[in-house]
C-alpha cells in the first residue's frame, strides 16, 4: 500500500431509471450480481457489490431508479430504499445519462447536499458523437452540486472506470477492509436467485410483461454441489399468467433455462430450478407480500 492508509466504505449508486446503475455495479465488481434490462425500473432492492483492491475496499449499493410517477406500495418502498441508502452511505455516486438532460434524483440529492461526498458519473459516453459537448453540462453540474469529481464513463465498454474508481477511493474513510478479498456481495443467495428469474422475465417477454410481476423463492436447498430452487412468479391477472407461461409452456421453460444458467455461474454449482406462476391480485400494495420479497 506504499505507506498510504487503507480506505474502506460504502458507495450508493443513485440515478434515474434505465441509466445503467446495475450494469455499472456488475462492471465495477467484475461479476454479474445485479440484473440488467432495457426496461427501466428493473432493480427494486438494494443490491450490494464488493470490489477489493490493494488500496481500498469499495462496497457498492445499487439502488432502484428514483421515480415520482407511480404511487403503489411497491414504488413507495423502492423510494424509501433509495433514501435510506443515501443516509447510510459514505459516498454518493450519482449516475446520469450523458445524452439526457435533467434528473429526478436531484430532489433526493438536495436532501443530502453537503452531508456526503458526491461523485457524478456521466454514463453512456460510448453513444455520444462528440464528448467535448459534455463540457458545458459538466461545468453546470459542478456549479450546482459541487461534486468532488465528475467523470464521463461507459459502464458498457469500461471507458474510464478506473478513473471513476480512483475518484471514489479518494472520498472513502480510512478504515480496514470489512470483507474478505474474494467476497463479491452481501446479498443472500435466495434473493440473487429471485433477481435472476426476474431479469429473464423482462428479457424474454419484453414489452409484453407488465411491471406488476414479482418472484418469490419458496424453497432454497443446498445439497453439496447442487442447489434446488423452487420459485413462484406473481402476477396480477390471469391474462398476465398466460403471457408468462406462453404457448404450451414455452416461455416459462425458456425463462427457467436462462435463469438456471446464470445461477450456475453465480453460485458455481449445479442448479435444479422449478418455476410456478400464480395470480395474486394487488400484490404490489400488500405489505405481507412486499415483506416476503424483501421490499419492506
Amino acid at each position: 500500500m506504499n505507506g498510504r492508509a487503507y480506505r474502506c466504505g460504502t458507495v450508493a449508486i443513485v440515478g434515474p431509471p434505465n441509466v445503467g446503475k446495475s450494469t455499472l455495479l456488475n462492471a465495477l465488481v467484475g461479476q454479474k450480481i445485479s440484473i440488467t434490462s432495457r426496461r427501466p425500473q428493473t432493480t427494486r432492492q438494494r443490491i450490494t457489490g464488493i470490489s477489493t483492491t490493494p488500496q481500498a475496499q469499495l462496497i457498492f449499493v445499487d439502488t432502484p431508479g428514483f421515480q415520482t410517477q407511480y404511487q403503489s406500495g411497491l414504488y413507495r418502498a423502492m423510494n424509501r430504499t433509495i433514501a435510506r441508502s443515501l443516509q447510510e452511505t459514505d459516498v454518493v455516486l450519482w449516475l446520469m445519462d450523458a445524452a439526457r438532460e435533467g434528473d429526478a434524483a436531484s430532489a433526493l440529492l438536495d436532501g443530502v447536499e453537503g452531508e456526503k461526498p458526491l461523485v457524478i458519473a456521466l454514463n453512456k459516453t460510448d453513444l455520444a458523437r462528440d464528448k467535448r459537448a459534455l463540457m458545458p453540462r459538466m461545468q453546470a453540474l459542478q456549479e450546482r452540486f459541487h461534486p468532488s469529481a465528475i467523470v464521463p464513463i461507459s459502464a458498457k465498454t469500461g471507458y474510464q472506470l478506473d478513473a471513476l474508481r480512483a475518484a471514489l477511493i479518494t472520498e472513502l474513510p480510512e478504515r480496514e477492509q470489512l470483507y474478505e478479498d474474494d467476497e463479491l456481495t452481501t446479498v443472500a443467495a435466495r434473493v440473487l436467485a429471485a433477481e435472476m428469474v426476474r431479469e429473464k422475465l423482462f428479457r424474454t417477454l419484453g414489452a409484453e410483461l407488465p411491471y406488476s410481476v414479482a418472484v418469490e423463492i419458496e424453497k432454497f436447498e443446498e445439497q453439496g454441489g447442487l442447489r434446488r430452487i423452487y420459485a413462484t412468479i406473481l402476477v396480477d391477472k390471469d391474462s398476465q399468467k398466460a403471457i408468462v407461461i406462453g404457448n404450451k409452456g414455452e416461455k416459462l421453460k425458456a425463462i427457467g433455462t436462462l435463469a438456471r444458467q446464470d445461477m450456475e455461474k453465480l453460485f458455481d454449482a449445479r442448479v435444479y430450478l422449478e418455476l410456478w406462476v400464480k395470480v395474486r391480485r394487488g400484490w404490489a400494495d400488500d405489505r405481507a407480500t412486499l415483506k416476503r420479497i424483501g421490499m419492506e
